[in-house]
């Protein structure tokens, strides 16, 4: 067991954009798309990156001379370009819908934290319990009529490194957005604006993109999304249809512990032979689908059980160039669709379970081709009736595209990232891993007997891969 450890707040505030004057500040706005509606709720997204620093950068003193302040600092120039994220959510009551609003003098909540933690403990893949990696990530500020939209957090571990801790309110940004916007701000804080060959270029890039005049809504998803909320809040006594507050995490009174596993480029090259092997005929086989086809018949089996339990599998797939007309690949918002797999858990425990779902998840995806949006209208419904009805509902957070690693603020690249939010939703974190060599990190949390049987299984059906 963890020895007891504490963590201290330092310092709390709000960094603002860095505008040249304050006569330079203008309001801000954006319409919430029905990619968005369909977020409005859920609760926060949560990242944590862990830096490992060597002397001299290790020590307090560094840090709160050099490094504390040049995170601030960049974080401000950064948000000029990002500013949605320092404004808030809000839903006037003469308006149908709510939009996003940022006004002069809004900020993004910055918390300074230290604490005397084992930093290379926390930053391993060893088992956890989840509660402690929990207060390195910050609350997101909500209330009924305004909610923010990012929170930010830096931890120091003295002598050992520092934390970067966010969490963002989905209802504004899609996993691609968040990680395009730290990108951005880990550039400014290691080379400043102009500090780099091709400096101009990379920020270009990563630059947002903010028209929404290109997504149609033919289905009106949006107005179905809204009046779904509007239902599920008027189902419960005293609430209001109209508040921003999130829902409460699925799970959340789950005592859950971490761990991270990792798959080579070797082994699922060999997860693809084997499936392949098991089918008649030759389908699409991705590293996506052969990682999570793995996963779930590792999760599956370690929950053992009732077979006749159905296992709903749920993911987003990134819509951006798959629009009609596409949009560009820095468009700043939700531009996802969620799909899903569902299939008895006996179907995924016995026999070629392993190639089965594999089939049933490269199916869907081919199915992209024929609409973005099919059964979207009847998500909701059928997650409700999933979770009423006792099924094993798994989702899937992050992706291995996003290339967090890269996320250099001058210290160098991360020794760890973790999605910290899985913790409450027993979601499976995906991350290509650190080294850069096609490999994938996965990270869980599972109740402890099933993180065992899971850890088992993961390892041992590895080794009888050919």
């Amino acid at each position: 067991m963890a020895s007891p450890c504490s963590t201290k707040i330092l310092d709390f505030c709000q960094v603002l954009p860095a505008y040249d004057s304050p006569e330079s500040a203008t309001e801000f706005s954006l319409p919430l798309t029905f990619f968005d509606m369909l977020w409005l709720k859920l609760p926060p997204v949560q990242r944590l990156f862990f830096y490992q620093l060597t002397d001299p950068s290790a020590t307090p003193a560094f840090f709160n001379t050099v490094i504390l302040p040049k995170l601030k600092h960049s974080l401000s120039l950064t948000l000029v370009h990002f500013l949605p994220l320092a404004g808030h959510l809000t839903w006037p009551p003469n308006l149908p819908k709510p939009f996003i609003l940022y006004t002069p003098n809004d900020g993004v909540p910055f918390t300074v934290a230290d604490s005397d933690a084992d930093f290379d403990r926390l930053s391993s893949d060893n088992i956890l319990n989840a509660v402690e990696l929990h207060p390195y990530v910050p609350e997101l500020p909500i209330s009924d009529t305004m909610a923010s939209l990012l929170a930010l957090q830096i931890t120091l571990f003295p002598n050992k490194g520092f934390s970067i801790g966010y969490s963002i309110n989905h209802a504004l940004l899609d996993g691609k957005s968040i990680i395009m916007f730290m990108k951005y701000w880990a550039h400014i804080s290691k080379h400043g604006e102009n500090g780099k060959q091709n400096s101009s270029m990379l920020l270009e890039e990563l630059a947002p993109f903010y028209d929404r005049s290109g997504i149609e809504d033919p289905l009106e998803l949006g107005n179905l999304y809204l009046s779904q909320w509007e239902s599920l809040a008027e189902s419960e006594p005293m609430s209001n249809p109209r508040s921003l507050k999130l829902l409460p995490q699925l799970g959340a009174d789950i005592k859950r512990v971490r761990s991270t596993f990792h798959l080579t480029r070797e082994e699922i090259n060999k997860l693809k032979n084997k499936v392949l092997s098991q089918l008649e005929n030759p389908i699409p086989l991705s590293t996506f689908v052969v990682t999570c086809a793995y996963v779930l018949v590792c999760m599956v089996k370690a929950r053992g059980g009732d077979g006749s339990r159905m296992v709903w599998f749920t993911f987003a797939v990134d819509c951006r160039r798959r629009l009609d007309p596409p949009l560009p690949a820095n468009y700043f918002g939700n531009c996802v669709a969620v799909h899903d797999v569902s299939t008895e858990a006996r179907d995924i425990m016995e026999g070629n379970g392993f190639s089965s779902i594999a089939k049933r998840l490269s199916g869907v995806i081919e199915g992209l081709k024929k609409g973005l949006f099919q059964r979207a209208a009847d998500m909701a419904p059928r997650l409700k009736n999933a979770i009423i009805t006792g099924a094993q509902v798994i989702g899937l957070a992050g992706s291995t595209r996003f290339d967090v690693y890269e996320c250099d603020f001058g210290w160098g690249r991360p020794k760890k990232v973790e999605i910290i939010s899985i913790d409450k939703t027993g979601a499976i974190s995906l991350t290509q891993s650190r080294d850069g060599n096609g490999g994938i990190q996965i990270g869980l949390a599972l109740s402890k007997d099933e993180m065992e049987a899971f850890a088992s299984l993961f390892v041992d059906g590895l080794k009888h891969l050919q």
